[in-house]
Protein backbone atom coordinates (compact mmCIF):
# COMPACT_ATOMS: atom_id res chain seq x y z
CA UNK A 1 0.00 0.00 0.00
CA UNK A 2 1.19 3.54 -0.71
CA UNK A 3 1.17 6.36 1.81
CA UNK A 4 -2.14 7.52 0.28
CA UNK A 5 -3.84 4.17 0.92
CA UNK A 6 -3.71 3.07 -2.75
CA UNK A 7 -2.51 -0.35 -3.80
CA UNK A 8 0.73 -0.43 -5.76
CA UNK A 9 -1.20 -1.46 -8.86
CA UNK A 10 -3.61 1.45 -8.51
CA UNK A 11 -0.76 3.88 -7.89
CA UNK A 12 1.00 2.67 -11.02
CA UNK A 13 -2.23 3.15 -12.97
CA UNK A 14 -2.63 6.72 -11.71
CA UNK A 15 0.99 7.47 -12.59
CA UNK A 16 0.54 6.07 -16.09
CA UNK A 17 -2.64 8.09 -16.62
CA UNK A 18 -0.74 11.21 -15.60
CA UNK A 19 2.01 10.33 -18.06
CA UNK A 20 -0.56 9.87 -20.81
CA UNK A 21 -1.86 13.38 -20.17
CA UNK A 22 1.72 14.68 -20.48
CA UNK A 23 2.26 12.57 -23.62
CA UNK A 24 -0.83 14.10 -25.21
CA UNK A 25 0.24 17.62 -24.28
CA UNK A 26 3.84 17.28 -25.48
CA UNK A 27 2.85 15.24 -28.52
CA UNK A 28 0.35 17.85 -29.68
CA UNK A 29 2.89 20.66 -29.34
CA UNK A 30 5.58 18.62 -31.10
CA UNK A 31 3.56 17.44 -34.07
CA UNK A 32 2.08 20.88 -34.83
CA UNK A 33 5.57 22.38 -34.61
CA UNK A 34 4.77 24.71 -31.72
CA UNK A 35 7.66 23.54 -29.59
CA UNK A 36 10.76 24.95 -31.30
CA UNK A 37 13.29 25.01 -28.53
CA UNK A 38 15.73 27.86 -28.03
CA UNK A 39 19.40 27.02 -28.47
CA UNK A 40 22.68 28.91 -28.18
CA UNK A 41 21.55 31.00 -25.23
CA UNK A 42 24.84 31.69 -23.43
CA UNK A 43 25.22 35.51 -23.64
CA UNK A 44 27.70 36.55 -26.30
CA UNK A 45 28.83 39.51 -28.35
CA UNK A 46 29.97 39.69 -31.96
CA UNK A 47 33.41 41.31 -31.68
CA UNK A 48 34.64 40.99 -35.27
CA UNK A 49 33.32 40.02 -38.68
CA UNK A 50 34.67 39.54 -42.17
CA UNK A 51 32.63 38.40 -45.16
CA UNK A 52 30.07 36.10 -43.47
CA UNK A 53 32.46 35.03 -40.74
CA UNK A 54 31.72 36.26 -37.23
CA UNK A 55 33.84 36.06 -34.10
CA UNK A 56 31.82 35.79 -30.90
CA UNK A 57 33.06 36.38 -27.38
CA UNK A 58 31.01 34.86 -24.56
CA UNK A 59 30.29 37.03 -21.55
CA UNK A 60 32.19 36.04 -18.44
CA UNK A 61 32.69 38.21 -15.38
CA UNK A 62 34.86 35.61 -13.66
CA UNK A 63 37.71 34.91 -16.06
CA UNK A 64 40.55 33.10 -14.31
CA UNK A 65 42.89 32.38 -17.22
CA UNK A 66 44.59 34.85 -19.51
CA UNK A 67 44.93 32.30 -22.33
CA UNK A 68 41.66 32.50 -24.30
CA UNK A 69 39.98 29.56 -26.02
CA UNK A 70 38.95 29.86 -29.67
CA UNK A 71 36.32 27.28 -30.67
CA UNK A 72 36.42 26.21 -34.32
CA UNK A 73 33.28 24.69 -35.82
CA UNK A 74 32.79 22.37 -38.75
CA UNK A 75 31.82 23.91 -42.08
CA UNK A 76 28.50 22.04 -42.20
CA UNK A 77 27.09 22.62 -38.70
CA UNK A 78 25.64 25.65 -37.01
CA UNK A 79 27.78 27.02 -34.21
CA UNK A 80 25.07 26.67 -31.57
CA UNK A 81 25.81 22.93 -31.33
CA UNK A 82 28.60 23.84 -28.90
CA UNK A 83 26.08 25.82 -26.84
CA UNK A 84 23.02 23.65 -27.27
CA UNK A 85 21.11 23.96 -24.00
CA UNK A 86 21.77 24.92 -20.36
CA UNK A 87 23.77 22.13 -18.72
CA UNK A 88 24.36 20.64 -22.17
CA UNK A 89 26.77 23.27 -23.41
CA UNK A 90 30.52 23.16 -23.89
CA UNK A 91 30.57 26.94 -24.06
CA UNK A 92 28.66 27.31 -20.80
CA UNK A 93 30.90 24.84 -19.01
CA UNK A 94 34.16 26.43 -20.15
CA UNK A 95 33.01 29.92 -19.15
CA UNK A 96 31.99 28.65 -15.71
CA UNK A 97 35.47 27.16 -15.35
CA UNK A 98 36.97 30.61 -15.82
CA UNK A 99 38.02 30.60 -19.47
CA UNK A 100 37.68 33.52 -21.86
CA UNK A 101 35.80 31.77 -24.67
CA UNK A 102 35.60 32.88 -28.30
CA UNK A 103 33.92 31.08 -31.22
CA UNK A 104 34.36 31.52 -34.95
CA UNK A 105 31.07 31.15 -36.85
CA UNK A 106 31.51 30.58 -40.59
CA UNK A 107 27.99 31.72 -41.46
CA UNK A 108 25.61 30.05 -43.92
CA UNK A 109 27.23 29.87 -47.36
CA UNK A 110 25.50 30.75 -50.60
CA UNK A 111 26.76 31.22 -54.14
CA UNK A 112 29.27 33.85 -53.03
CA UNK A 113 31.02 31.31 -50.77
CA UNK A 114 30.99 28.45 -53.29
CA UNK A 115 34.52 29.34 -54.36
CA UNK A 116 35.86 29.39 -50.79
CA UNK A 117 38.80 27.01 -50.63
CA UNK A 118 40.39 25.26 -47.67
CA UNK A 119 42.98 28.02 -47.78
CA UNK A 120 40.19 30.58 -47.43
CA UNK A 121 39.38 29.09 -44.04
CA UNK A 122 42.84 28.09 -42.81
CA UNK A 123 45.04 30.82 -44.25
CA UNK A 124 42.61 33.73 -44.26
CA UNK A 125 39.64 33.41 -41.90
CA UNK A 126 41.32 31.47 -39.09
CA UNK A 127 44.43 33.62 -39.29
CA UNK A 128 42.32 36.75 -38.91
CA UNK A 129 40.21 35.19 -36.16
CA UNK A 130 43.27 34.27 -34.10
CA UNK A 131 44.76 37.74 -34.62
CA UNK A 132 41.56 39.35 -33.39
CA UNK A 133 41.27 37.07 -30.37
CA UNK A 134 44.80 38.12 -29.43
CA UNK A 135 44.00 41.78 -30.03
CA UNK A 136 40.74 41.78 -28.09
CA UNK A 137 41.84 39.62 -25.17
CA UNK A 138 45.30 41.11 -24.79
CA UNK A 139 46.76 37.61 -24.55
CA UNK A 140 49.94 36.42 -26.21
CA UNK A 141 48.62 33.05 -27.36
CA UNK A 142 45.41 31.03 -27.63
CA UNK A 143 44.03 27.57 -27.09
CA UNK A 144 42.60 26.41 -30.41
CA UNK A 145 39.71 23.96 -29.96
CA UNK A 146 38.25 22.24 -33.03
CA UNK A 147 35.18 20.00 -33.18
CA UNK A 148 34.79 17.37 -35.93
CA UNK A 149 35.80 18.93 -39.27
CA UNK A 150 36.61 22.09 -37.32
CA UNK A 151 39.43 20.06 -35.78
CA UNK A 152 40.81 19.37 -39.26
CA UNK A 153 40.73 23.09 -40.03
CA UNK A 154 42.53 23.79 -36.76
CA UNK A 155 45.15 21.12 -37.52
CA UNK A 156 45.76 22.42 -41.04
CA UNK A 157 45.98 26.00 -39.78
CA UNK A 158 48.44 25.08 -37.03
CA UNK A 159 50.55 22.92 -39.36
CA UNK A 160 50.74 25.57 -42.07
CA UNK A 161 51.40 28.39 -39.57
CA UNK A 162 54.03 27.04 -37.15
CA UNK A 163 54.72 30.60 -36.02
CA UNK A 164 51.08 31.20 -35.03
CA UNK A 165 50.46 32.09 -31.37
CA UNK A 166 48.88 28.75 -30.46
CA UNK A 167 49.55 27.63 -26.89
CA UNK A 168 47.36 24.53 -26.92
CA UNK A 169 45.38 22.61 -29.50
CA UNK A 170 42.34 20.44 -28.73
CA UNK A 171 40.77 18.21 -31.38
CA UNK A 172 37.43 16.56 -30.60
CA UNK A 173 35.85 13.81 -32.75
CA UNK A 174 38.20 14.84 -35.54
CA UNK A 175 38.92 12.53 -38.51
CA UNK A 176 42.52 12.27 -39.71
CA UNK A 177 42.87 8.76 -41.14
CA UNK A 178 40.07 8.73 -43.68
CA UNK A 179 40.79 5.15 -44.69
CA UNK A 180 39.11 4.24 -41.40
CA UNK A 181 35.85 6.06 -42.14
CA UNK A 182 34.13 2.88 -43.29
CA UNK A 183 31.97 1.97 -46.33
CA UNK A 184 30.07 5.27 -46.32
CA UNK A 185 33.14 6.94 -47.84
CA UNK A 186 33.64 4.41 -50.66
CA UNK A 187 31.69 6.43 -53.21
CA UNK A 188 33.75 9.56 -52.55
CA UNK A 189 36.97 7.54 -52.70
CA UNK A 190 36.19 6.40 -56.24
CA UNK A 191 38.24 8.58 -58.61
CA UNK A 192 35.78 7.83 -61.40
CA UNK A 193 32.85 9.34 -59.53
CA UNK A 194 32.00 12.84 -60.76
CA UNK A 195 31.91 15.00 -57.64
CA UNK A 196 30.32 17.85 -59.59
CA UNK A 197 27.07 15.87 -59.47
CA UNK A 198 26.91 16.54 -55.74
CA UNK A 199 26.98 20.32 -56.14
CA UNK A 200 23.75 22.29 -56.23
CA UNK A 201 22.77 25.17 -58.49
CA UNK A 202 24.74 27.61 -56.32
CA UNK A 203 27.95 25.57 -56.44
CA UNK A 204 27.63 24.18 -52.90
CA UNK A 205 26.64 20.76 -51.58
CA UNK A 206 23.00 21.28 -50.48
CA UNK A 207 22.23 21.08 -46.78
CA UNK A 208 19.59 18.39 -47.35
CA UNK A 209 22.21 16.15 -48.95
CA UNK A 210 24.51 16.69 -45.98
CA UNK A 211 21.72 15.60 -43.64
CA UNK A 212 20.91 12.55 -45.76
CA UNK A 213 24.55 11.48 -45.85
CA UNK A 214 24.62 11.34 -42.05
CA UNK A 215 21.44 9.26 -42.06
CA UNK A 216 23.17 6.73 -44.32
CA UNK A 217 25.81 6.22 -41.63
CA UNK A 218 23.10 4.94 -39.28
CA UNK A 219 20.04 3.95 -41.35
CA UNK A 220 17.97 2.88 -38.33
CA UNK A 221 18.71 6.11 -36.46
CA UNK A 222 15.44 7.87 -37.32
CA UNK A 223 13.35 4.84 -36.42
CA UNK A 224 15.06 4.40 -33.05
CA UNK A 225 14.81 8.13 -32.37
CA UNK A 226 11.05 8.19 -33.06
CA UNK A 227 10.51 5.12 -30.89
CA UNK A 228 12.32 6.83 -28.02
CA UNK A 229 10.24 9.95 -28.60
CA UNK A 230 6.94 8.09 -28.34
CA UNK A 231 8.10 6.23 -25.25
CA UNK A 232 9.25 9.40 -23.48
CA UNK A 233 6.73 12.01 -24.64
CA UNK A 234 5.61 12.41 -21.03
CA UNK A 235 9.10 13.44 -19.86
CA UNK A 236 9.63 17.21 -20.17
CA UNK A 237 13.38 16.92 -19.61
CA UNK A 238 13.66 14.27 -22.33
CA UNK A 239 11.62 16.43 -24.69
CA UNK A 240 13.91 19.38 -24.02
CA UNK A 241 16.94 17.36 -25.08
CA UNK A 242 15.17 15.67 -27.98
CA UNK A 243 13.98 18.93 -29.49
CA UNK A 244 17.43 20.47 -29.14
CA UNK A 245 19.06 17.49 -30.85
CA UNK A 246 16.40 17.60 -33.57
CA UNK A 247 17.42 21.17 -34.35
CA UNK A 248 21.08 20.13 -34.45
CA UNK A 249 20.52 17.23 -36.84
CA UNK A 250 17.90 19.04 -38.90
CA UNK A 251 19.64 22.36 -39.46
CA UNK A 252 22.79 21.54 -41.38
CA UNK A 253 24.17 24.18 -43.70
CA UNK A 254 25.49 23.86 -47.28
CA UNK A 255 29.07 22.72 -47.78
CA UNK A 256 31.11 25.33 -49.72
CA UNK A 257 31.72 23.65 -53.07
CA UNK A 258 35.40 24.29 -53.67
CA UNK A 259 36.35 23.40 -50.09
CA UNK A 260 34.30 20.20 -50.39
CA UNK A 261 36.12 19.18 -53.57
CA UNK A 262 39.49 19.84 -51.91
CA UNK A 263 38.58 17.85 -48.82
CA UNK A 264 37.53 14.87 -50.94
CA UNK A 265 40.71 15.06 -53.01
CA UNK A 266 43.22 15.75 -50.22
CA UNK A 267 41.78 14.30 -47.03
CA UNK A 268 39.65 11.43 -48.33
CA UNK A 269 41.23 10.19 -51.57
CA UNK A 270 44.86 11.03 -50.84
CA UNK A 271 44.45 10.65 -47.05
CA UNK A 272 47.03 13.41 -46.78
CA UNK A 273 46.74 14.05 -43.04
CA UNK A 274 47.57 10.43 -42.22
CA UNK A 275 50.21 10.16 -44.93
CA UNK A 276 51.83 13.32 -43.61
CA UNK A 277 51.87 15.54 -46.68
CA UNK A 278 49.07 17.92 -47.65
CA UNK A 279 49.45 20.42 -50.48
CA UNK A 280 47.89 23.60 -49.17
CA UNK A 281 48.45 27.15 -50.30
CA UNK A 282 51.22 26.11 -52.67
CA UNK A 283 53.18 24.40 -49.90
CA UNK A 284 53.48 20.88 -48.54
CA UNK A 285 52.04 20.84 -45.03
CA UNK A 286 52.69 18.16 -42.42
CA UNK A 287 51.13 17.71 -38.99
CA UNK A 288 54.65 17.09 -37.70
CA UNK A 289 55.08 20.89 -37.80
CA UNK A 290 52.68 21.20 -34.86
CA UNK A 291 54.75 21.63 -31.69
CA UNK A 292 52.20 23.01 -29.22
CA UNK A 293 50.54 20.90 -26.54
CA UNK A 294 47.76 18.80 -28.04
CA UNK A 295 44.79 16.88 -26.65
CA UNK A 296 42.87 14.54 -28.96
CA UNK A 297 39.40 13.69 -27.62
CA UNK A 298 37.84 10.52 -29.04
CA UNK A 299 34.32 9.15 -28.67
CA UNK A 300 34.53 5.37 -28.42
CA UNK A 301 30.97 4.92 -29.75
CA UNK A 302 31.28 7.43 -32.58
CA UNK A 303 29.57 6.09 -35.73
CA UNK A 304 30.63 9.15 -37.75
CA UNK A 305 34.32 9.34 -36.82
CA UNK A 306 35.37 5.86 -35.64
CA UNK A 307 38.28 5.37 -33.25
CA UNK A 308 40.66 4.17 -35.97
CA UNK A 309 39.94 7.35 -37.92
CA UNK A 310 40.51 9.77 -35.03
CA UNK A 311 43.26 8.10 -33.00
CA UNK A 312 46.40 8.74 -35.14
CA UNK A 313 46.54 12.47 -34.32
CA UNK A 314 48.91 12.17 -31.36
CA UNK A 315 51.43 10.12 -33.38
CA UNK A 316 51.35 12.48 -36.36
CA UNK A 317 52.04 15.80 -34.64
CA UNK A 318 55.50 16.93 -33.59
CA UNK A 319 54.48 17.92 -30.08
CA UNK A 320 56.28 16.47 -27.07
CA UNK A 321 53.07 16.92 -25.09
CA UNK A 322 50.40 15.09 -27.06
CA UNK A 323 47.69 13.26 -25.14
CA UNK A 324 44.65 11.19 -26.06
CA UNK A 325 41.39 11.10 -24.12
CA UNK A 326 38.94 8.31 -24.96
CA UNK A 327 35.44 8.49 -23.59
CA UNK A 328 32.47 6.07 -23.77
CA UNK A 329 30.26 8.38 -25.81
CA UNK A 330 28.96 8.95 -29.31
CA UNK A 331 29.78 11.78 -31.71
CA UNK A 332 27.25 14.17 -30.19
CA UNK A 333 27.40 12.55 -26.76
CA UNK A 334 30.77 14.17 -26.13
CA UNK A 335 28.90 17.46 -25.88
CA UNK A 336 25.35 16.60 -24.83
CA UNK A 337 25.56 13.09 -23.40
CA UNK A 338 24.73 12.15 -19.82
CA UNK A 339 28.39 12.27 -18.77
CA UNK A 340 29.32 15.32 -20.85
CA UNK A 341 29.33 17.84 -17.99
CA UNK A 342 30.32 15.37 -15.27
CA UNK A 343 33.18 13.53 -16.99
CA UNK A 344 34.05 14.74 -20.51
CA UNK A 345 34.16 18.49 -20.05
CA UNK A 346 35.87 18.45 -16.63
CA UNK A 347 38.73 16.33 -18.00
CA UNK A 348 39.16 18.60 -21.01
CA UNK A 349 38.98 21.77 -18.90
CA UNK A 350 41.51 20.34 -16.44
CA UNK A 351 43.92 19.61 -19.28
CA UNK A 352 43.55 23.08 -20.78
CA UNK A 353 43.76 24.78 -17.39
CA UNK A 354 47.01 23.02 -16.54
CA UNK A 355 48.52 24.43 -19.73
CA UNK A 356 47.08 27.92 -19.46
CA UNK A 357 48.09 30.82 -17.27
CA UNK A 358 46.18 32.31 -14.39
CA UNK A 359 45.52 36.02 -14.75
CA UNK A 360 48.41 38.09 -13.53
CA UNK A 361 50.85 35.20 -13.67
CA UNK A 362 54.05 35.55 -15.72
CA UNK A 363 56.77 32.96 -16.18
CA UNK A 364 59.84 32.63 -18.36
CA UNK A 365 59.41 31.01 -21.73
CA UNK A 366 61.79 28.57 -23.41
CA UNK A 367 63.70 31.36 -25.14
CA UNK A 368 64.14 33.33 -21.93
CA UNK A 369 61.42 35.89 -22.48
CA UNK A 370 58.61 36.45 -20.03
CA UNK A 371 55.33 35.06 -21.29
CA UNK A 372 52.27 33.19 -20.09
CA UNK A 373 53.27 29.51 -20.46
CA UNK A 374 52.80 27.24 -17.51
CA UNK A 375 54.80 24.10 -16.97
CA UNK A 376 53.23 21.14 -18.73
CA UNK A 377 51.73 18.52 -16.45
Amino acid sequence: MSEFGLSDTMEDLVAELSRNVDRARNGFKYFIGAEKIEVGITPKEAVWSYDKVQLFRYQNQKVLYSTPILLVMSLISRSYVLDLRPNKSLVEYLTKRGFDVFLVDWGVPDGFEADNSLETYTHEYLTLAVENVIRISGAESVTLYGYCLGGDLALLYAASHPEAPIRNLVTMATPVNFSGMGPAMELLKDDKFDLQKLLGWDGNVPAVDIANSFKLLKPTGDMISRANLIENLWDDEFMDGYLAMSRWTGEHIPFPGRAFLQIVDLLIRKNCLAVGKCELGGEVVSLSSIKCSLLNVIAEKDHIVPIECASPVTTLVGSQDAAELRLPAGHAGLIVGRQATSVTMPKIADWIGARSVLLGEDIVSRDGRTDERTELV
